[in-house]
């Protein structure tokens, strides 16, 4: 155990800092990309002097093909890499009719191809060693559409598709491909990691009666999400597991009967359902 190499990208983060912990407790040797320096704090803090002999750290901006190419160089000078998680990422939030397409872009940058980027440096060593684990974090938004959230929910689907197709291209050369698909944890990614639309919430805007409506929704379910330690426990033991790990795992409070609900249910009760939630009352 104490050769294996696990990278994590977005290591800073609420999940990422659940990994990172969960994975240098577990006696990987753990590569934790982060985009600021001044994050390396908030991954040694509370560390034992072997967990924190057993982290290094690459700056690495998943959206900037010359970071990626110089993260490259790095990846190329480890003795091997067991595992892999596309953990980067963030949110653009807004209404589809008054987005850009370069936010589109912005958001894709990072959540997808940021992801084919970091994987096409890793595939080398890991076919070269004949096994590996690739494991990218993707979302129930990459199988419910929600209002407000198209760019986020377009990356996910998206990286449904890839991932999927990835495992079966690499699947004769040892190499697994996973999704993990959280619901709603205590991370980051509706706060800081969120790029809002300057149009959302202006008061001569469509839809923002339907926006105050998410808003007030969106406050009432925090204090519900869950600890993100959960989603590094279901990483962890895909990691470690020694049958091959089945392609996709949800993981969250209402995640699986959402996602039962969507597929059972008519569109027309479906929406209904769903638009009912995001109804302002006063």
């Amino acid at each position: 155990m104490q050769n294996k190499i696990v990278i994590i990208t977005g290591a800073s983060g609420g999940f990422g800092k659940s990994f990172t912990k969960a994975f240098l407790k577990g006696g990987y040797q753990v590569v934790a990309t982060i985009r600021d320096e001044t994050k390396k704090s908030i991954l040694l803090e509370g560390l034992t002097p072997k967990e924190a002999g057993s982290l290094s750290f690459a700056l690495l901006d998943v959206a900037d093909e010359e970071s990626v190419n110089n993260f490259g160089s790095i990846v190329r000078g480890l003795e091997r890499v067991d595992v892999l998680i596309n953990n980067a990422g963030f949110a653009v939030a807004g209404f589809a009719e008054e987005l850009s397409t370069a936010e589109y872009k912005f958001q894709l940058e990072t959540n997808l191809l940021g992801v084919m980027r970091v994987t096409n440096h890793v595939l080398p060593t890991m076919r070269q060693q004949a096994n590996g684990r690739i494991i990218n974090i993707s979302s129930i938004s990459g199988l419910i559409g929600f209002p407000g959230l198209s760019p986020y929910v377009s990356s996910k689907y998206a990286l449904e598709g890839y991932s999927e197709s990835l495992r079966l291209e690499l699947k004769e050369f040892g190499v697994d491909v996973v999704l993990i698909e959280p619901g709603s944890f205590q991370t980051n990614i509706w706060t800081s990691g969120t790029h809002m639309s300057s149009k959302a919430g202006n008061s001569n805007s469509p839809y923002l009666e339907l926006y105050t409506g998410m808003n007030k929704r969106l406050q009432k379910d925090q204090e519900s999400y869950g600890d993100p330690v959960e989603v590094a426990n279901v990483v962890w033991k895909i990691a470690t597991m020694k049958k091959t790990p089945t392609l996709r795992y949800t993981v969250g409070k209402g995640v699986r009967f959402s996602l039962l609900a969507k597929r059972l249910l008519p569109w027309r009760v479906w929406e209904k359902v769903v638009l009912s939630q995001l109804k302002t009352k006063d």
